[in-house]
């Protein structure tokens, strides 16, 4: 006769049993890390990948945020003319999340209108105007050294002339459109782009 283990001893169980649990949980965690790797399949190239969040050593995974979902991704900069749309960016990311609408904002240098210390620009995002949808670490938009994100959504829409360019991005990705700076995060324009791709 098998011995039972003495801590498991009030359930009862043998070691054949548990090696049955065992070869269970095994199947059982092969059964739900399936659809995982289907839905990171199914991303995007340009989405998927990793970068680390504004002033924060945590890193956010583009594919697993938006997960099949319309994005409006946007160039920021703490020191421009347009620096006020983040509120009005965050009035869309507070309106529209709960239909599937991902914002991220990607602050850049690249127009010489970003602070230089990122606690700096964390301040001016989240103090100052109060974001809370996913803002990412300060690279360059576009040029020789442009981040992944926006080298894609340079060869599908041209590449930003200026600071708060949107572009909103289907959820399989295929269909992108760019709105200029000066289209406003609440104009007609953007709003119906917006509800065309829910």
């Amino acid at each position: 006769m098998l011995k039972t283990f003495k801590p498991l001893a009030r359930l009862n169980l043998t070691l054949p049993t548990l090696k049955g649990l065992a070869l269970t949980g095994l199947a059982f965690t092969a059964w739900v890390l399936a659809p995982t790797v289907a839905v990171a399949g199914q991303c995007p190239d340009y989405l998927n990948i990793k970068l680390r969040k504004l002033h924060s050593q945590e890193s956010v995974d583009l594919c697993e945020l938006t997960q099949g979902k319309p994005v409006l991704l946007v160039n920021t900069a703490s020191n421009c003319g347009f620096t006020p749309q983040f509120k009005a960016l965050e009035a869309l990311h507070k309106g529209y999340r709960e239909r599937g609408l991902v914002v991220i904002g990607f602050p850049s240098d690249d127009f010489f209108q970003e602070e230089n210390q990122e606690k700096d620009t964390a301040k001016v995002c989240y103090i100052n105007y109060g974001v809370t949808f996913t803002m990412v670490a300060t690279s360059a938009v576009r040029g020789s050294d442009v981040n992944p994100v926006f080298a894609y959504l340079g060869q599908q829409a041209g590449a930003p002339k200026w600071n708060f360019y949107k572009y909103l991005v289907s959820g399989d990705g295929k269909q992108v459109q760019s709105f200029n700076s000066r289209v406003k995060p609440d104009s007609d324009e953007l709003i119906k782009a917006i509800e065309s791709v829910l």
